[in-house]
């Protein structure tokens, strides 16, 4: 059985003296204009219904949102051009098939709560072949004072709603050609993120400058509404000469602090929050932590001092804070902040070299990425990093003491056990080469013997031939079932994944194409035409996750030009009906923190699989 709390939040309205009462009984803020809702529900975002219909060659698949905020008993109807199209309500599911209609159908869902139909959703989103092409202006190139030209690659991207429209908005990564590894020496040129509506409109450009260093481990962006106001902010580590949306600039617009080898290990460092709407920088203030002495982040060279990691967590139980972090193969410091009423407040801040924590084993177990979930289960999130985890009051929680690693996954894996289950790979040769480990106290329930550098590492349910998760990684030669034992064939590909076809059952995403695994070969479900992908041998998306339509999942690859992202939603129908994920917030923080470091996938905080129970339902709120 799992926790009765996972699975049996519902949404709860409380009079607005009750819910500040309750805010405050619970230790929270009451914020001016906070919701009347019980301090157990979470703060999510308020969408619209999210409406695609993508065509096949007998029809239009039409898939929307079942939010977190309709009725547990809501159906729909579905309309083309105003005329229903259903001959009864859709209740099964969050789909209607319309045989034999062009691919230019025009179509919109209407929810009936009580009896009652309400009014259209936004008209939906047209996949016509298949995918959607969002149309980019790609930067200017450049040279770099060494004399080396560059043009731009569209990189990693993010989602929120940047104006408050219910529709979720790109926010996009420019990386240019010349982008380094920490351990590269050499220029590079500017890091440019765009905010992009889903027709293409660019909503702002900021040009981050030439004192932020462009590559993997430099810019990791935050995209979440942090003060409830109904907009998403962008939040990312600026420096002299950022120019922000409207064409001001940070600092001091005449510095240059890059050296003859292309670091920059010297000037100040900010943390800006950027306004969804226009880019516009609304605070900065200094980057925590400064980088003091360069040496003792591991090398005086500028490697190990600039390795940085983001994400965002529902520290208080019901309100995003955003985590900004430095350092992971020897010091260890994560700021937590909170941005609200137009400013910063610093939470708490993590130090592997503080007093409390020095020489207890934190030091050093960093992975290239971090997860967030309410790993103790007392409905406040914590940030597992590598083979260590902080509570949400910025104490430490536990260290496995098994090192650094390249990829992690936390989510709620394993019916069989109660809460979430943490499953990682380990880049230390003297460290086991993966372990499956207890986040909740950091009890390493398997592992595998100490064996090499293991890069990649998957844990999801994969198979419905074995009960549970599956766990497979580069080294290892099968794939392992929830106690660690062999099973069977190891997949095609160690990364990403997607939630594709019409059972819970995950697919493996790697590369440009998307397979489902089988015991003697896999079978080839999408192999995207035009499209790249991106990191080098990491060969990610630009982004994947559940960001239209039902609960399955999206996935961007930037067009091989760099002219369009082409987004690509699943043609497949389905008798399941699943609260749009965007409203699971495990699963929402992890979409949001997806573009760190090594991109990892995102996972739920229910379990998603062969012989699920019936999805819980979130107990959310919005703003």
């Amino acid at each position: 059985m799992k926790h009765p709390r996972r699975h049996r939040r519902r949404r709860v309205l409380l009079p607005a003296a009750l819910a500040v009462a309750a805010l405050a009984g619970a230790g929270l803020t009451a914020l001016p204009g906070d919701p009347a809702e019980a301090a157990t529900a979470r703060q999510v975002e308020r969408l619209d219904r999210g409406v695609v219909s993508v065509h096949t060659g007998s029809g239009n698949l039409v898939s929307w949102r079942w939010l977190g905020t309709d009725p547990d008993d809501v159906s729909f109807n579905v309309y083309r051009a105003g005329t229903k199209v259903n001959s009864s309500p859709v209740t099964r599911s969050t789909t209607f098939f319309h045989s034999g209609a062009p691919a230019h159908a025009d179509y919109t869902v209407r929810a009936v709560v009580n009896g009652t139909e309400q009014g259209d959703s936004a008209h939906a989103v047209q996949f016509r072949t298949g995918y959607k092409d969002v149309p980019l202006s790609p930067p200017a190139g450049g040279t770099t004072p060494d004399g080396v030209s560059y043009t731009y690659e569209a990189n990693d991207a993010s989602v929120g709603d940047l104006d408050g429209d219910g529709a979720l908005d790109l926010v996009l990564k420019w990386q240019p050609t010349n982008a380094k590894d920490n351990s590269q020496s050499g220029y590079t040129g500017n890091t440019i993120v765009d905010g992009i509506k889903l027709d293409g409109t660019r909503l702002w450009r900021v040009d981050l400058g030439r004192n932020i260093r462009s590559g993997a481990h430099y810019t990791q962006f935050q995209v979440y509404d942090y003060d409830g106001d109904g907009r998403a902010e962008v939040a990312m580590k600026t420096a002299d000469g950022t120019k922000d949306g409207t064409g001001a600039v940070i600092g001091n617009s005449s510095a240059d602090h890059r050296n003859s080898s292309g670091y920059v290990l010297s000037g100040p460092e900010y943390l800006t929050m950027f306004d969804g709407r226009t880019g516009k920088a609304m605070g900065t203030v200094g980057y925590v932590p400064a980088r003091g002495n360069v040496s003792s982040w591991g090398d005086s060279y500028g490697n190990r001092v600039d390795r940085f990691l983001a994400g965002t967590a529902y520290l208080d139980g019901a309100r995003p804070s955003l985590i900004m972090a430095r350092g992971y193969y020897t010091r260890t410091v994560i700021a937590a902040w909170d941005w609200r009423n137009g400013s910063f407040t610093r939470r708490w801040t993590f130090d592997t070299n503080s007093s409390t924590n020095s020489g207890k084993g934190y030091d050093g177990q960093g992975s290239h990425s971090l997860s967030v979930g309410d790993v103790d289960n007392d409905g406040r999130d914590e940030i597992v990093y590598g083979s260590m985890a902080v509570d949400d009051n910025g104490n430490a929680l536990w260290t496995t003491k098994t090192g650094h690693g390249d990829a992690q996954h936390l989510g709620d894996l394993d019916p069989s056990t109660s809460g979430l289950e943490y499953y990682k790979v380990s880049e230390s040769t003297g460290q086991p080469a993966a372990l499956s480990v207890d986040p909740a106290n950091g009890t390493v329930r398997w592992k595998l013997a100490a064996c090499c550098d293991n890069g990649r590492g998957v844990a999801a349910d994969i198979w419905a031939g074995n009960s549970g998760p599956e766990m497979w990684s580069s080294s290892d030669g099968s794939i392992r079932d929830r106690s660690g034992a062999p099973k069977g064939r190891k997949p095609s590909s160690a990364n990403f994944l997607a939630w594709w076809d019409g059972d819970p059952v995950r697919e493996l995403l790697d590369g440009t194409r998307i397979d489902k695994y089988g015991t003697s070969s896999d079978t080839r479900l999408l192999t995207g035409s035009g499209v790249s992908s991106n990191n080098g041998t990491k060969s990610t998306p630009v982004l994947s996750g559940d960001i239209l339509g039902d609960w399955r999942e999206e996935v961007v690859w930037r067009t091989a030009d760099n002219k369009a992202l082409r987004i690509h939603s699943t043609p497949h129908d389905t008798d399941l009906r699943i609260t749009t994920l965007l409203h699971d917030t495990l699963y929402r923080t992890a979409l949001a923190w997806q573009n760190t470091g090594y991109n990892q996938p995102p996972h739920t905080g229910f379990f998603l699989g062969a012989g699920m129970p019936t999805a819980p339902r979130p107990t959310v709120f919005t703003p």
